[in-house]
């Protein structure tokens, strides 16, 4: 037990199981505790915006090929619309396979359409392709920090980091004080990190105080298929891609445990943004390509997301019996691929992507989707994790296919016989000699 308590992992789960304890047994209080998860979210958040910035730049800056730059970027790009491909097409088969909805003969006319005010507004601008360019250029550059966009902030520093590299020399200074600027928000984050148990222990005694015991049992065949339809995906899809590149699955989700602890306390990624990204560089990838793949894989490769869209748009389908043909299947999985990009950072994403989803399918009724409100917070634990574990592949196979990863470390890390050192700098770090005195050595 001793052990337990020194590693955040083990916190973490204990946290989890207190807030469950306090919601059930003390509802009110455990609804009073929300702030303690907002205010985690809110301290992660503060310092994502920079973080991605220094590591982008940093990352460009120092694969000084900006040719380089661009040939992962489009492999990043093919190997996220291959994947959400199959991601959105597992969610419609099971969904047309287990038919959850069906028998549930909701009559649309019944639905209160206030309850999806915010969302349809929210979805206005993801209608056309048009919208969605518009909005990934920030009106300033601040702005794009003030928001916490990744896309917008992930499109300022691909300009930055090009423009840095393309300065030879006379950028080199610049770019020194990004990496070092970097180096203190990673402490920074690591600060916060510490408070994860106070987050996830106020984020579940709220959720559980306000619904109740009932909500963490089985919350209707729609969760119970969607967490169905994401394990397959990520032992079969992903674990079949890490397979290929030589890697185990199993042995990779031992590996983020922590994290993913985390976010299965807040339903959130954004908690842990920073820390995979350390964590995959100490696995030897190398820090230009994690700079890339990763904030770029947290608008354009949202797995979890996309199994979600697909299954809850043929649910609605069932549960208010709309007929569909296979041409409204297509043009859900196509309609889809298109809506599914750039949901990060937006309020109550989920519902809003499903939202401008349906508005181009008029076979299905939008209201529909007041249906699944009250569970998309259950929904979001496993989208999110879906969403971080994808990203972390996406990583690790474009680093393979670029050769940018060091497989006898990324082995040694994952076999466990070079554990992560959160203090630690990365191996490339090391090796240009800018290590902090308390450095593993790299065997």
């Amino acid at each position: 037990m001793p052990k337990l308590f020194r590693s955040l992992f083990g916190r973490v789960v204990i946290a989890l199981i207190a807030g469950v304890a306090l919601g059930i047994w003390f509802p009110q209080l455990g609804e009073s505790l929300r702030p303690l998860g907002d205010g985690f979210l809110k301290l992660i958040k503060m310092v994502i915006g920079p973080i991605v910035f220094c590591v982008v730049v940093s990352g460009m800056a120092s694969a000084g090929d900006l040719r380089k730059v661009g040939r992962v970027g489009i492999k990043a790009v093919v190997y996220f619309e291959i994947i959400t491909t199959f991601a959105l097409v597992i969610g419609a088969v099971l969904a047309w396979a287990t038919r959850p909805g069906e028998g549930m003969n909701i009559d649309i006319r019944s639905l209160d359409p206030s309850a999806m005010a915010a969302y349809t507004e929210n979805a206005k601008g993801l209608k056309d392709t048009a919208g969605f360019l518009l909005k990934i250029i920030p009106n300033t550059i601040t702005d794009a920090f003030a928001k916490g966009d990744i896309l917008q902030i992930l499109v300022f520093s691909v300009m930055f980091g090009c423009a840095l590299a393309a300065l030879g020399e006379r950028g080199r200074p610049v770019a020194r004080f990004i990496e070092d600027l970097s180096h203190v928000f990673f402490r920074v984050m690591a600060f916060i990190i510490r408070l994860a148990p106070l987050g996830v222990l106020g984020a579940v005694a709220f959720t559980t105080g306000k619904y109740g015991a009932s909500s963490l049992k089985q919350l209707g065949l729609l969760v119970l298929v969607f967490y169905v339809s994401c394990f397959v995906f990520v032992t079969v899809v992903l674990g079949g891609v890490l397979r290929l590149a030589g890697f185990n699955i199993f042995k990779f989700i031992k590996y983020f445990r922590e994290e993913l602890s985390i976010v299965l306390g807040t339903a959130s990624s954004d908690a842990v943004l920073p820390v995979i990204m350390r964590k995959l560089e100490w696995m030897g990838i190398k820090k230009s390509t994690v700079g890339l793949v990763v904030p770029t894989g947290y608008s354009f490769n949202l797995d979890g997301f996309s199994i979600y869209l697909t299954l809850a748009v043929i649910f609605i389908a069932q549960a208010t019996n709309t007929p569909l043909s296979m041409h409204d299947l297509i043009l859900v999985v196509l309609v889809s691929l298109l809506t599914s990009k750039g949901a990060h950072g937006i309020p109550g994403s989920a519902i809003v992507i499903l939202a401008a989803t349906l508005t181009a399918i008029p076979a299905i009724p939008v209201i529909g989707l007041v249906l699944i409100l009250p569970v998309d917070w259950f929904a979001g634990i496993a989208r999110a994790i879906t969403n971080l574990l994808g990203n972390c592949v996406a990583t690790l196979v474009v680093a393979a296919w670029e050769k940018d990863v060091d497989f006898a470390r990324a082995h040694k890390v994952l076999d466990g016989a070079l554990p992560y050192e959160p203090m630690a700098a990365s191996p490339e770090d090391r090796t240009e000699g800018n290590a902090p005195t308390n450095a593993a050595v790299t065997p």
